[in-house]
């Protein structure tokens, strides 16, 4: 929020403006527990039994979370319970204020809302007791079965801590603000460039469909533009026409989109946007535009799946995308994720495409 300005001064009157802050600052951390061979910890760990998953720290406190898949009590036998506490060993002199979310994550990495549980902010941590915090009836053991969030026998669960700072005090120098700056809307008034066609001085043909757009944004966004609409070859002041006959229209239009307002379409559903940053992915390395390819392959790490593998790390290994062919070794790391992937449609033309990249594969796998 911006600093409000000082009373105006009477010219009678020497002013002098000082300023001080309270300030209740947080500290927050997330931790993500993976549960794999969840078919095992259910035989494993009978109605009131539980695992605990590695400590880890979050405000300068060593946490763990408590997974019981059968339930916490015999009122919760037919959920999965989840707990959070802090280690044994820690020493708190005074009780720890915290806001605890505990998340299911669906495919797309983000958080299911109808199975997010979250409590208020309390002073209820204390390592002396052992107390631990959460849900008993996290979540009902038929509806994550009968899921798409347990895959190939796995799934996540997320745990956001937001815990309290001391309440400080502290001097600040009063600053006065007379002129309020909005943000950056070149991108919309490009937008509305677009979608209004004025000034269109290229005209593309792609797949049956046809797009007007203007040179100079094209040249200044993408240097594959810039040689093919302002080379040697081209007429300086004519309308430019350009044949596009191994993209389809869907995927130009979006490529377009980006090239004037730096943003991808908001209204994809994640398979939607799964197999449209795949084409754009191939469209960015063609084009010379390393910002799409890196907002492509940020979000395709995003959508790796059994299915989608196999596509996914051939399109790394060939337009060299180094940070997404991590994100599928990751993936393809448990013996059973890669046996489902091996027999999934697609492994096959990635074993004939690239065979040097399965080799890589299973000597990294082999590492682990």
């Amino acid at each position: 929020m911006p600093p409000l300005p000082a009373p105006p001064c009477t010219t009678a009157d020497v002013c002098t403006t000082t300023r001080s802050a309270i300030v209740a600052g947080t500290v927050t951390g997330h931790h993500l527990l993976d549960v794999e061979g969840y078919s095992r910890t259910k035989e494993l760990f009978p109605n009131g039994t539980y695992t605990n998953s590695l400590p880890f720290t979050v405000g300068g406190r060593s946490w763990h979370i408590s997974f019981y898949p059968n339930g916490r009590n015999p009122g919760s036998a037919d959920f999965v319970s989840i707990f959070l506490g802090l280690e044994i060993d820690q020493i708190c002199a005074e009780p720890v204020a915290a806001r605890v979310q505990f998340s299911l994550i669906d495919r797309a990495r983000k958080p299911v809302p109808s199975h997010s549980r979250a409590t208020e902010l309390h002073a209820l941590f204390h390592s002396t007791d052992g107390f631990a915090f959460g849900f008993p009836q996290f979540i009902k053991r038929a509806d994550l079965e009968n899921s798409e969030h347990l895959k190939d026998d796995r799934f996540t669960i997320r745990c956001d801590i937001t815990i309290a700072k001391k309440l400080r005090k502290e001097r600040r120098r009063a600053l006065s603000r007379f002129v309020d700056v909005p943000p950056s809307d070149l991108h919309q008034h490009l937008g509305e460039l677009l979608a209004s066609k004025e000034g269109a001085d290229v005209t593309f043909h792609v797949t049956g469909e046809t797009f007007q757009a203007h040179r100079g944004v094209l040249a200044s966004r993408s240097p594959v533009f810039r040689a093919e609409l302002f080379g040697p070859m081209t007429e300086g002041g004519a309308a430019a026409v350009v044949e596009i006959d191994d993209m389809d229209g869907q995927a130009f239009r979006a490529l377009l989109g980006f090239v004037y307002t730096d943003a991808l379409p908001e209204d994809m559903t994640p398979e939607e946007e799964a197999v449209m940053c795949q084409h754009l992915l191939v469209a960015a390395d063609r084009y010379g535009m390393e910002r799409l390819k890196l907002v492509c392959e940020d979000r395709l790490c995003r959508h790796v799946t059994v299915g989608s593998a196999a596509t996914i790390l051939a399109l790394a290994e060939q337009h060299r995308c180094h940070g997404l062919k991590e994100a599928c070794f990751q993936f393809l790391e448990s013996p059973a994720v890669l046996n489902a992937v091996a027999a999934a449609e697609g492994f096959e033309h990635l074993a004939r495409s690239c065979p040097s990249l399965v080799k890589d594969l299973i000597f990294k796998i082999t590492d682990c």
